[in-house]
This record gives structure tokens, C-alpha cells and sequence, in this order.
């Protein structure tokens, strides 16, 4: 199915902006620029920019256009369903430590089909609530294969654009399935002194795993959040 023209032009600048050529705060170009550059009108440029916005890559200013984020958004583990977006699920987030490849925990390495003793990549994140608050520690776990695809998954600050964006332009690999499971443990030491707390310390942990089109994992993720914190709501019909 080939490309429309605004998310050619999305792409486009997302790409820009994940290269550092605007750079968080930076103000993009206008409108009318981008129309003489893509030969398009301005709606189909306003089509782009709101796929941007939505992604929270970008965020419009009172009459000055679009400006990159200062602060990029992720989302918890799970519930990434098509047509969720960053900016309806997502909140400020701080990286943890360096990535680094290691063995994951046996569950994860089952999901990931990896031989056992196998090593992935293993990316952190503490999700935070509007006033810095610690609300969801997670753990993202990415196969050899996409980690050796996307050199800057080893890197420890935030990708701009998201990991998932990322890995889909750099592979050609995009997430057309997930399987989503979540349970309830108590916390570790450590996971509890993320979050300020004490053990014992009752968690939901949200398991979420992405699979390309060939059904092969592209990443798996483990959100760790405190009960009080976890909550989640469903509307659907019945009948």
C-alpha cells in the first residue's frame, strides 16, 4: 500500500528531528514552506503535523507554528492499541542507567523465542505522574536482531521519536500484533525503593509483547506499578 503524501511528510520530519536537526524547543518550518517543498496544500501539511502531535514529538505554539517537545512522553507497558496515541497515553518519563544486554528473566525469554541463555537488549524507564511522582517502572526487552537493526536502542537518553517509530524505520519491521497480560505480585526490594516505598508492596505488572507481520517479537515490555496507582477501565457493548 504505498505511502499518502502527509505521512511521506511526517516521516519526513520525524526523521529530522530524531537526526538532531531540530533539536528539542526548535520551532519547525511553516506551513507554507513545507507546501512548496512537498508541492501539497496546507491541509495535507496540517494532516502531518497532527500525526507528529499526536505521536507528542511536536506541540503547537500561539502564533508561532510547531515547536519539538522539550519533554518527550512514553506510555506504560501495554494497551497500545491501533490508534492509541502518546499524547492520550503518555506521560513524562526519565531514562534508568545504560542499556545493556543480558540474560532476560525465563518468561521473557520464552516470549522473545530466544535460546535459553540467549541474551537481549534491556532498556528502563521510570514513568512519572505531572508532578514527578514515580508511577510505572518499566523494562523493555529487545531481541539480537533488532538490537543489532538499531544501533541507538544501546543508547541511554530518550529516542525523540519513540522506540517503536524508530524501530520501524530502521528495520522495515512494524508491530501489527501485541498480546497484552497483566498480574499481580508483590513488589522486589528494589522495585519498591523506585517508587518510595516499603515491602511489602502490592504491584500489577503489565506484560506487553509486539509481533511484526512474520509473527517474530519485535520488543518486549514489563510495567511494574503500584496498586494504588494501577487502574484501568473498559467500555464496550453488550448484546
Amino acid at each position: 500500500m504505498p505511502t499518502l503524501k502527509y505521512e511521506q511528510i511526517a516521516d519526513s520530519l520525524r526523521q529530522r528531528i530524531a537526526e538532531g536537526e531540530f533539536p528539542p524547543g526548535t520551532l519547525l518550518p511553516s506551513g507554507r514552506d513545507l507546501c512548496e517543498q512537498w508541492g501539497v496544500s496546507r491541509a495535507t501539511v496540517i494532516k502531518a503535523y497532527e500525526i507528529l502531535r499526536s505521536d507528542g514529538l511536536i506541540a503547537a505554539k500561539q502564533g508561532q507554528g510547531f515547536r519539538v517537545t522539550e519533554t518527550p512522553l512514553a506510555r506504560p507497558a501495554g494497551n497500545r492499541r491501533s490508534g492509541s496515541t502518546r499524547v492520550t497515553g503518555g506521560h513524562p518519563f526519565r531514562r534508568l542507567g545504560i542499556p545493556t544486554r543480558e540474560e532476560p528473566p525465563s518468561h521473557v525469554t520464552e516470549l522473545l523465542e530466544l535460546e535459553p541463555g540467549g541474551t537481549a537488549l534491556r532498556r528502563d524507564r521510570l514513568v512519572l505522574l505531572d508532578d514527578g511522582t514515580p508511577m510505572t517502572l518499566v523494562t523493555a526487552w529487545f531481541p539480537p536482531d533488532v538490537a543489532d537493526a538499531c544501533p541507538r536502542l544501546a543508547q541511554p537518553g530518550p529516542i525523540a521519536e519513540g522506540t517503536t517509530h524508530y524501530v520501524t524505520r530502521t528495520t522495515g519491521r512494524a508491530p501489527v500484533r501485541a498480546a497484552d497480560v497483566t498480574r499481580v505480585r508483590l513488589a522486589t526490594d528494589a522495585e519498591a525503593d523506585r517508587f518510595g516505598e516499603r515491602v511489602p508492596l502490592a504491584v500489577a505488572v503489565d506484560l506487553h509483547v509486539a509481533y511484526d507481520s512474520g509473527d517474530r517479537p519485535l520488543v518486549a515490555e514489563e510495567g511494574v506499578t503500584p496498586s494504588d496507582l494501577w487502574e484501568r477501565a473498559d467500555n464496550y457493548p453488550m448484546g
